[in-house]
């Protein structure tokens, strides 16, 4: 791998350069753990410094020159040092000739790993640190024993000091996407990330490891981590003196911490004698967190397990953790972690004996969304004699897992085993959902209603009950979905479980209607009984996040979604492989960042949900149109079909209730390759059948895309007979809102702007009566209308609305010369320049067009200069410089110089492509 250009730490980077080139004179001095990144910080700093106005000297202290006197400052000295000057007369010397070098430009002299320059180097760097036309910037080692000039640069106010911390996961996903050419899918960038514990180095060599493996895949463009953290020989020297150079009692400690952490305090002191445990945080390999009112242990950094692990022979791993294990035991395994660890520690040792344990903890960490490790523990659960009990638990994973036909094989080998409703019902639902969405078998629902009149029992029939009926929801089968949910509800005997399914599956379809209201309380409601659900049925979070992800999506709640894409759900589906989990909230990430106008992000997050669920179906098509939203967006027509075809082949008709989603993602392909009559066609054609299905929640979008083509006065056929499905709630006595829609008569037909404004009374939200006003704006031609309009989405955050919106409103207000025109141009580029690469439609379809002359004569008349330089410049004649910038006044609708340079800032660059 080549090396990368330099990414992330923008701050700190910003805080070098302001001391470089401050008028503080204050120089800066970086310290960090090994291998954080302070050279490489130093590095690219220095780069950046143009030589004409600096005197740059780049010294790296080591420990071979730590003995020479000026041994560290070698690099920068001149070589003819005088003889006989005493240690006085040399420093004098020193800081003279690194002046007269200067030449009269300021010094800044960059020393890395100051901490290692010899005393009389120090000297210098001290003595150059006070004089008024030098800076000193240099980097040490956290914790390091530091030469007393070194300590005075700080005390005495000549430098300011500052900590470097660990990358964050934005700046590690965009350093590893730097390394590899390549981006990462996020929760691989998550997983890298929390290996190396933010330290670039290890990060850099984990990454190697790898590519070098070939646990890399690329899909859809981002790389998926498909395997575990490996050593490079880089990476294995590093780390080879910290873990595995002590002595045997402090190796015995820091594995029982590898393998048991967090590993609480009392019990390692149980286990190693207390001056091993104390040696071994002495030597920075272990450390003490608090943890409520327990005092955990953990390693020091994430890596050092990896390492302890790795290289812990086979027969020695089995006897620590079954000591651990013994330990936890002994002190009663009070905590439901302690029951989840003390069976893995079991199955790793080879003492796991007794289904039940293991069925308790594949249960637990299924529960945590730790798919891999569930998986585990219910196979072993089945193998110790688990029966039935754990082939259901097994085939749920498996199903999570995107291994239904394993799943369907694992409940088949036990139907025999089924003795009562209970566990009839389990295996229906469990079978049911594999067949359903595993593996898109649609008479899945005709069997499930079939077979749950073989059961009795009303609680267990209500729990088959509530999985057909949100089959039945994505089947687009909303009534008979809604009708189902509502018995279940009806059933006091239903489970918590089976009610939360239920209600999720009313409060997605109230969503889909518009009634944002009702649908946030039923998600509420779910939400406040997890604690009740999360143990008999943990994947109920997938369908509470559906729901609350349609709504938040659809009233345009970007912060809403931001706070559910990191609450703990998001953190656990990541790390825990959940991908049906993590892929769906990329998604939900990925509209939030396309609607805010960072469509570069919008493309990452699309792209590594497509790879998280190129073998989950049921979101894979969902994941490829949101992709194809974000290409179209910045213009990448290629990509954008290519994204629609994949999402029509990956699409099954189980879910089917994504429909508008879909249908909207292809009228923007068709837009961003300039078909507009084709989007327009497709979007008609879906506002028809969103009318006809009662869906008024997605209908507002819908018709809200075509005003974004210009089509505010486009009329609609109404649906002639199919009426409208009433508005059902649960059976709580909450009554039908007042104003809900009903449709028109047969055959009346209505512009895009009068059914925006007629649903914009019915639809919960304070977007809806925002497009509706833009609809009418847009209609009306009104220009400083739609800039009001346009400043209200971007006080919503919704950038790419807001600067369609301006855009339209800077060609309505220069039509008619209106002095707001020039207020008009400052809006709009303000808003593109919250934007990345936009190429909406709107742009092209509504701003004009310079010809290439025309646009450079304009930005050099912009910049300032006189028609007459621009004539000499360009070898034209005064007159015709003149007559081209009266072309251009013309059509930008501008009144002369001083408003020209905002008017071409709010026109996108025509030479700008997707990705520069």
């Amino acid at each position: 791998m080549a090396l990368w250009e330099f990414v992330g730490r923008r701050k700190q980077l910003d805080r070098l350069i302001a001391a470089a080139t401050g008028v503080t004179g204050r120089g800066l001095l970086i310290s960090g753990t090994a291998g954080i990144g302070k050279s490489r910080l130093l590095s690219h700093l220095v780069k950046q410094l143009p030589p004409d106005r600096y005197a740059v000297w780049s010294a790296s202290a080591n420990i071979a020159t730590s003995g020479l006197p000026f041994g560290g400052l070698a690099q920068v000295l001149p070589a003819d040092q005088p003889s006989g000057l005493s240690p006085a007369g040399i420093l004098r010397w020193a800081v003279d000739a690194l002046h007269q070098q200067a030449a009269g430009r300021s010094i800044v002299l960059a020393v890395d790993d100051i901490h290692l320059l010899d005393d009389s180097s120090a000297a210098l760097v001290y003595l150059i640190a006070r004089s008024d036309d030098a800076t000193v910037l240099s980097t040490m080692l956290t914790g390091s024993v530091i030469p007393l000039p070194i300590r005075a640069l700080w005390t005495d106010d000549l430098v300011e000091h500052l900590e470097l911390p660990a990358l964050t996961l934005a700046e590690a996903t965009e350093l590893a996407g730097a390394i590899l050419g390549i981006p990462v899918d996020p929760p691989s960038a998550e997983r890298l990330w929390r290996f190396s514990g933010g330290n670039a180095l290890l990060l850099r060599e984990l990454v190697k490891a790898a590519n070098d493996s070939g646990e890399l895949v690329e899909m859809y463009g981002v790389l998926h981590w498909t395997g575990q953290p490996g050593l490079t020989a880089t990476l294995d020297a590093l780390i080879d003196s910290r873990v595995t150079q002590f002595s045997p009692g402090v190796r015995t400690a820091v594995e029982l911490v590898a393998f048991g952490e967090p590993i609480g305090e009392a019990i390692l002191k149980q286990a190693v004698p207390c001056a091993d445990a104390e040696a071994a945080e002495q030597q920075g390999l272990i450390r003490t967190v608090q943890h409520d009112r327990r005092r955990n242990v953990v390693l020091a950094h994430p890596i050092y397990g990896e390492v302890v692990r790795q290289r812990c022979p086979v027969i020695r791993l089995r006897r620590l953790t079954a000591q651990l294990a013994d330990l936890v035991e002994r002190t009663g395994a009070r905590r439901r972690d302690d029951l989840l660890r003390v069976a893995v520690w079991r199955l790793e040792s080879d003492t796991a004996d007794k289904p039940e344990p293991l069925l308790r903890a594949a249960g637990l960490a299924f529960s945590q969304y730790d798919v891999p490790l569930a998986g585990r523990l219910a196979r072993a659960a089945l193998r110790t004699g688990g029966g039935f009990a754990a082939a259901e638990l097994l085939a749920t994973i498996l199903m999570f897992g995107d291994q239904p036909r394993e799943a369907i094989e694992v409940l088949d080998s036990v139907a025999d085993e089924i003795t009562c409703d209970q566990q009839r019902s389990r295996w229906l639902t469990v079978r049911g959902m594999v067949s359903y969405w595993g593996l898109s078998q649609e008479s899945t629902i005709e069997s499930i209603e079939a077979d749950v009149e073989q059961l009795t029992d009303l609680a267990h029939r209500a729990r088959v009950r509530s999985f057909e009926a949100i089959m039945r929801l994505h089947r687009l089968d909303c009534a008979g979905a809604l009708r189902l949910s509502r018995r279940v509800l009806d059933r006091p005997a239903a489970s918590v479980a089976a009610r939360g399914l239920a209600r999720c599956t009313i409060a997605h379809l109230q969503a889909a209607r518009g009634e944002l209201v009702q649908s946030g309380r039923a998600i509420a409601s779910v939400e406040a009984d997890a604690a009740q659900w999360r143990g008999d049925m943990p994947y109920l979070q997938l369908a509470l996040e559906l729901a609350r992800g349609t709504r938040l999506a659809l009233a345009g709640d970007l912060a809403g979604i931001d706070t559910i894409v990191a609450d703990e759900f998001a953190d656990l589906a990541d790390a825990g492989d959940f991908r049906l989990g993590s892929g769906y909230l990329s998604i939900l990430r990925a509209q939030a960042a396309r609607l805010r106008g960072q469509t570069g992000d919008a493309l990452r997050f699309s792209l590594g949900a497509c790879a998280v669920l190129a073998g989950s179906p049921a979101f894979a098509g969902l994941a490829h149109a949101e992709r194809t939203q974000a290409a179209a967006l910045r213009g990448d027509v290629e990509q954008a079909a290519l994204a629609m075809a994949e999402s029509d082949r990956m699409h099954i008709c189980g879910m089917e209730v994504l429909y508008p989603w879909r249908e909207q993602a292809r009228a923007a392909m068709l837009a961003s390759a300039g078909n507009i009559g084709s989007a327009v066609r497709t979007l008609a054609e879906l506002v028809r059948r969103l009318r006809a299905d009662g869906f008024a929640g997605h209908e507002v979008h819908a018709l809200h895309d075509l005003v974004r083509l210009g089509h505010a006065d486009f009329e609609i056929d109404q649906p002639s007979s199919k009426q409208q499905p009433n508005s059902e709630h649960e059976p709580n006595g909450d009554q039908q809102p007042e104003g809900t829609a009903r449709p028109l008569g047969a055959g009346r037909r209505q512009t895009v702007a009068q059914r925006l404004t007629e649903l914009s009374e019915t639809v919960d939200g304070r977007l809806p009566p925002l497009l509706a006003r833009h609809a009418r704006a847009a209609a009306t031609r009104a220009g400083e209308e739609l800039l009001a309009v346009a400043e209200s989405y971007a006080e919503q955050g919704l950038n790419v609305y807001a600067a369609e919106a301006a855009a339209e409103a800077v060609t309505r207000l220069r039509a008619v010369r209106s002095p707001q025109a020039h207020a008009a141009n400052l809006c709009l580029g303000d808003l593109l320049a919250r934007c990345d690469v936009v190429r909406s439609p709107v742009f092209s379809i509504r701003q004009p067009t310079l010809t290439e002359r025309e646009r450079q004569i304009a930005r050099l008349a912009a910049g300032g200069l006189p028609s007459r330089n621009i004539a000499e410049e360009l070898y034209i004649s005064t007159r015709t410089v003149e007559n081209h910038l009266q072309r251009v006044y013309s059509k930008l609708g501008v009144t002369g110089r001083s408003e020209l340079w905002s008017a071409l800032r709010a026109m996108p660059d025509p030479d700008s492509r997707p990705g520069r």
